[in-house]
């Protein structure tokens, strides 16, 4: 069966494990404090969880996502992350991470730079416009008239195709704005971001509708 590693047991984390295994996933988990702390959030997901550390969780996933926020000296397992395809759910945000000079000028996205951290990955663009605990509570199945859309970019076609996927697990529609270089389309401030709910065609004319002025950073 295949196994999702999270690194990040924050709200993102933890409602993304909880989708996963709903959709048949055996997930393993990791903090920033150790797996000794995670023992409750274990219990509650039950048999199909486990915790680790960042690097055993990396190591030990098929896919990797990671779900804090993004450092400007790489903090993550690069060598054990090699390969994988790797959903980053962070956004950049001003009041929280200070300046990143590079993402304030424009030159890289924040995914762009996660990217560069992790040379060796394929790092995507996921869940950044939903709020956490609507990732299972707004879920619905294929075909459903009320089932909203989330977005998602990368600079491989493989890490789209898995992403995809398992937006239709989870039940969401994806919209596919690659490459990461595009992935500003939906930041903060964004008509994309503003936006609760989204259909597949909403959420694909907002972020047309994408102005780099328009762009928050939550600042």
């Amino acid at each position: 069966m295949t196994t999702i590693g999270i690194i990040g047991a924050g709200e993102v984390g933890s409602q993304i494990a909880r989708a996963a295994i709903a959709s048949g996933y055996n997930v393993v988990i990791a903090n920033s404090r150790g797996p000794e702390t995670l023992k409750d959030l274990i219990d509650e997901l039950g048999p199909s969880a486990r915790a680790a550390t960042a690097a055993q969780t990396a190591a030990q996933g098929d896919f990797i996502v990671i779900a804090v926020p993004l450092k400007l000296v790489n903090d993550m397992p690069t060598v054990e992350l090699a390969g994988k395809i790797v959903i980053d759910t962070n956004n950049y945000m001003i009041w929280r991470d200070g300046h990143y000079p590079m993402i304030d000028s424009g030159e890289k996205t924040a995914h762009e730079l996660r990217q560069l951290q992790l040379p060796d990955s394929k790092v995507v663009k996921a869940f950044t416009h939903i709020q956490a605990p609507r990732i299972t509570l707004w879920n619905r199945p294929k075909g459903s008239p009320e089932r909203l859309a989330l977005a998602l970019s990368s600079d491989y076609p493989e890490a789209v195709e898995w992403v995809t996927q398992l937006y239709d697990q989870f039940g969401f529609d994806a919209v596919d704005h690659s490459p990461l270089s595009e992935s500003w389309r939906n930041a903060p401030g964004q008509p994309a971001w503003r936006q609760d709910r989204q259909t597949r065609v909403e959420l694909t004319a907002n972020l047309a509708k994408a102005d780099p002025a328009l762009t928050t950073n939550g600042g």
